[in-house]
């Protein structure tokens, strides 16, 4: 399970993060879109970590998005990196 990173592993939350690269070989930049899909207190709390953590602002990452029929939560943070 991608939870180890989270303060407090002992509370259930089921997040799955994914990550997708799209290499543009000209500009020598990547646009990377990362996933988090979970339970919407999972999915926040990802979130709330990661920005704990330096990575991301959470005004960065989408508003929720419903996500399959589980009742299920989405959010997607966009960013570009360079291939230094």
């Amino acid at each position: 399970m991608l939870t180890s990173f989270l303060t407090d592993a002992s509370e259930s939350s089921s997040a799955a993060v994914s990550l997708r690269v799209s290499p543009d070989e000209v500009s020598g930049r990547e646009f990377i879109r990362i996933l988090v899909i979970g339970s919407r207190r999972g999915v926040m709390r990802v979130i709330h970590t990661l920005h704990s953590l330096g990575f991301a602002e959470v005004g960065e990452w989408s508003p929720l998005i419903p996500y399959g029929d589980a009742g299920e939560m989405m959010s997607i943070l966009r960013r570009q990196i360079f291939l230094g």
